[in-house]
């Protein structure tokens, strides 16, 4: 698995989490061409991003070869509260994840 690929952020606020995340990833769509050889530069894409509060999963994401490289992602959910625990994943179209944990503030 690797590791650090995730940058979170989670606050809420009025009883709404506010979820900013970064996540380091090439994202490559597979239409591409390498420039030397010619031959086309295999897909390498997240296809799914959850995250849980405090194992409760509140949101899940699909996501295909459209998006961009190292993306940004923001959301928003009703609930959470300070203090509790936040777990952002992704698992990408070889079969490579990560995940990572935050408190809410």
């Amino acid at each position: 698995m690797p590791s650090n690929t995730i940058r979170i952020r989670a606050k809420v606020t009025g009883g709404i989490t506010d979820v900013k995340t970064l996540i380091s990833h090439p994202m490559t769509t597979g239409l591409r061409k390498n420039k030397k050889t010619g031959k086309k530069i295999p897909a390498y894409f997240i296809k799914r991003v959850t995250a849980e509060i405090d194992g409760k999963q509140v949101f899940i994401a699909d996501w295909g070869i459209g998006i961009s490289t190292n993306p940004f992602l923001s959301f928003k959910v009703k609930g959470g509260k300070s203090g509790q625990t936040l777990k952002l994943s992704w698992v990408d179209n070889k079969g490579k994840s990560d995940s990572k944990t935050t408190k809410l503030s």
